[in-house]
């Protein structure tokens, strides 16, 4: 029995108004595809100057990064193979062009291309529109004010209270670790970043480090490895899918606490600001900082930071002043393991450096200059960031006559560069004189690239250098390392470099000149 529905003036009945569904069904599918298919022909043509590595015809070959383990070897293994450059595919309706030579770096870093719009929207939700995923005239912008952050002045009392930090971390370790049990670095480290981060930047003295279990770190990992997953699986590139899925449900979690405690360090610094709102008057009371910079900054037309912004800006800081630092000081500290003899050497610069003080000096990083070799040499090996992305505004054109096209996304593989034999005589041994000055000054200009190089560079990496060498050379003031031959570390690329199976050392305590176990 069919009833008279009415759409618009016509009646219709229960079957005509199904057929009309279909049909509109139908015809939106099919202009769905033809736009998929236009878009995959623009792929194609777009990177067609670029031999690559055989793709699948329903996943591509994004599908050989995803095993445990096995992803950073790919990436080599395929730098060695097609040199400068090979696309790779996420399915068959996104591409980048890895980039893995640095005259390739070289001509896509000296523009001004913003950061992939792709890349980063997974962790939008996350950090917000900050100098991270800005770009055009709002990146120049915060980037103009949050750079007084960053001063030699705002830096200076810094080297203490990272100091501060870091033993506290040793102390941890002292109390905690029975007798001959190797500890897992990663865990330890992030928490201390994570307190120095605070202390520095923010002038919050948590209590994180003491911890058992610290959320916000919990919340930090959960959306490094969900946005990492989530980039690879395509189904989930879908906002709705994602969001009724487990994973998009524990995403939501994890973000909750991670805003939760941003907003909370953002409203006890206004309480008390409360008084004072110039910078000069804040100086004459205490050191300044970079939260006091951001909450006070004002644009050419006086404006500050909206809500969003600020909170923005706070994320990016606290993930990436914290999480790229901490997997660079734990794999850095696991070289000195592997390598006792430049452990050795690091040890008495230290103690020429330091004597017998516990605490590091702004005066002191300057001179700490085999242990800094040491450091770059563990960065190159070890890369806290393995690739960053542009999205090219463009068409480019390279030294060797091949384009991109405008609109693309280059993905600059720093890991795959630092391993490059053409660049790095025996690429996989570490050697710190590398870094001489003699031999830096030989190298080319984009061959090493910790922090990123051109006018996008990290605004942040004289902060990030200064903790490394506090946390490199405290640790080895106090302790031996020594690697664990039963947990050799599995390489893991998530947003930062992570180990699978975590970063496990024996210590051995140092009393005078001579060692003991913990």
């Amino acid at each position: 029995m069919s009833a008279p529905v009415f759409f618009g003036l016509l009646p219709l009945s229960v079957s005509d108004l199904c057929s009309w569904v279909f049909w509109l069904c139908l015809l939106y599918v099919l202009v769905k595809a033809s736009k998929l298919f236009v878009k995959w022909r623009k792929l194609v043509k777009a990177f067609s100057p670029f031999e690559g590595p055989k793709r699948h015809w329903l996943f591509g070959n994004a599908h050989e990064f995803l095993k445990e383990g096995n992803d950073l070897e790919v990436v080599v293994r395929y730098a060695e193979q097609y040199p400068y450059a090979y696309p790779i595919w996420l399915g068959n309706f996104f591409a980048g062009l890895v980039v893995c030579h640095p005259d390739y770096v070289k001509a896509i870093l000296s523009r001004q291309d913003p950061k992939d719009d792709f890349a980063f929207r997974f962790i939008t939700p996350w950090i917000g529109k900050g100098l991270l995923v800005l770009s055009g005239q709002k990146w120049f912008q915060h980037r103009r004010l949050l750079t007084p952050g960053f001063h030699y002045d705002i830096l200076k009392p810094y080297a203490r209270l990272m100091s501060d930090c870091v033993t506290v971390m040793l102390d941890k370790w002292e109390r905690l670790i029975p007798d001959r049990k190797p500890v897992e670095l990663f865990h330890h480290v992030s928490l201390m970043t994570l307190d120095s981060i605070m202390k520095c930047a923010f002038g919050c003295h948590s209590n994180c480090q003491l911890d058992s279990e610290s959320a916000y770190i919990k919340a930090v990992y959960d959306l490094s490895h969900l946005a990492y997953h989530r980039y690879f699986c395509i189904p989930y590139h879908n906002d709705v899918i994602f969001h009724l899925s487990p994973h998009g449900f524990r995403f939501r979690r994890a973000l909750k606490i991670a805003h939760e405690h941003t907003d909370k360090v953002i409203k006890e610094r206004k309480e008390s600001l409360k008084e004072d709102t110039e910078l000069e008057k804040i100086q004459k009371k205490r050191h300044l900082d970079f939260l006091d910079i951001l909450l006070c900054a004002k644009d050419e037309k006086g404006q500050s930071l909206c809500a969003e912004d600020l909170r923005a800006e706070v994320d990016t800081f606290m993930f990436a002043g914290h999480d790229t630092t901490a997997s660079g000081i734990s794999w850095i500290l696991y070289c000195l393991a592997k390598y006792p003899e430049h452990q050795e050497k690091c040890r008495e610069e230290i103690r020429e450096v330091l004597g017998k003080r516990s605490t590091v000096e702004w005066e002191d990083l300057s001179k700490l200059l085999y242990t800094t070799m040491c450091i770059k040499e563990g960065l190159r090996l070890y890369p806290p960031v393995p690739t960053v992305a542009r999205q090219i505004k463009e068409p480019i054109t390279f030294f060797d006559g091949r384009t991109l096209s405008k609109g693309t996304t280059a993905l600059l593989c720093i890991y795959a560069i630092n391993r490059c034999p053409s660049i790095w005589e025996d690429p996989e041994v570490f050697d710190p004189l590398r870094f001489s000055p003699e031999n830096s000054s030989k190298r080319h200009s984009h061959a090493f690239l910790p922090f990123s190089a051109g006018g996008r560079n990290c605004i942040g990496q004289n902060f990030a250098m200064n903790e490394m060498k506090v946390a490199v050379a405290l640790t080895l003031q106090r302790f031996e390392l020594h690697p664990d031959p039963e947990r050799e570390p599995i390489q893991r690329f998530q947003l930062v470099l992570r180990s699978l199976n975590g970063i496990h050392l024996n210590l051995k305590k140092i009393v005078g000149d001579k060692t003991k176990n913990i």
